[in-house]
């Protein structure tokens, strides 16, 4: 008997690792690319459902389309976003004044809050920000994420014989059950380096990932007791550690280190104020 668990689990991790292996990040990932679009059309219908949680900005149109055709259809142009084909990338703005803060789904969906476009005040900070989670989608952050929670269970009702597109379903329901904000800090170390190399193709400096981070540093808000911060700082790793972070990646490529205060010509800040910050109401 004990010989047969053996084997048919030795069954299941092999055939686990060869067909569950993602190509592009090298994870074990149950799930397919088109599941990750599906399974982020499905939380779409979700917060639909939940205007009060998730308010659509329904302010001056030209702000969405602004970011939406400079920043993020820009930074989606370079060759390291591989699964733009795939995924179906889209920007949308939640009308929150009080939440600093942007979140992915799987498959492309980006969401940005009112209360990160207002304290922003450079466009390459937005853009290093929206380069990080196109990377959490890129890297398939969520259904790795998902896997590791579900996985083998999922796979031996698979082997068995069980109708496998209720998978979608039953992933999706876990995923908005356990809360999709909360990455590991291993996946937002990986999204921040992400985001450099993505903003190394764009017009905007790649370290910009970071700026936030500055900013709130120098505004007193890199504390648990501040609550504007504290959905930021109860899903991400520390701000300061990032900051190291970035500054490091800067140096390994040759790249001057620059401050979120700089004016250099790749910040783009009066694009900012002009054209989003001072449109917002």
């Amino acid at each position: 008997m004990k010989k047969k668990i053996f084997a048919l689990l030795f069954g299941i991790t092999m055939v686990f690792t060869f067909y569950a292996c993602d190509p592009e990040t090298g994870a074990i990932n149950l799930f397919s690319d088109s599941d990750d679009v599906q399974l982020g059309l499905q939380v779409e219908q979700e917060m639909a459902g939940n205007v009060a949680e998730y308010p659509i900005f329904n302010g001056d149109p030209s702000i969405k389309a602004y970011i939406t055709q400079r920043i993020f259809n820009h930074i989606l142009a370079s060759p390291d976003v591989k699964k733009k084909s795939v995924f179906q990338y889209k920007l949308e703005i939640v009308h929150k004044d009080d939440v600093y803060n942007a979140f992915a789904l799987p498959g492309g969906p980006v969401y940005v809050y009112t209360g990160l476009l207002k304290y922003l005040d450079s466009e390459a900070a937005l853009a290093g920000i929206i380069a990080h989670e196109i990377a959490h989608c890129e890297r398939r952050h969520a259904t790795n994420r998902m896997t590791a929670y579900y996985g083998v269970s999922i796979l031996i009702s698979l082997l068995l014989g069980q109708n496998p597109s209720e998978l979608a379903q039953i992933a999706a329901n876990l995923f908005v059950g356990i809360g999709f904000l909360a990455n590991s800090r291993s996946d937002e170390n990986e999204a921040d380096e992400y985001s450099v190399t993505y903003l190394r193709n764009t017009r905007y400096y790649p370290g910009a990932v970071k700026f936030f981070f500055e900013k709130m540093r120098d505004d007193g808000l890199v504390s648990s007791q501040s609550n504007s911060i504290a959905t930021f700082l109860s899903t991400h790793p520390d701000p300061i550690d990032r900051i190291k972070d970035a500054d490091n990646r800067m140096k390994a490529f040759g790249i001057p280190v620059i401050s979120y205060t700089s004016n250099n010509s790749d910040i783009y800040r009066n694009e900012y104020l002009v054209n989003i910050k001072n449109k917002l109401p």
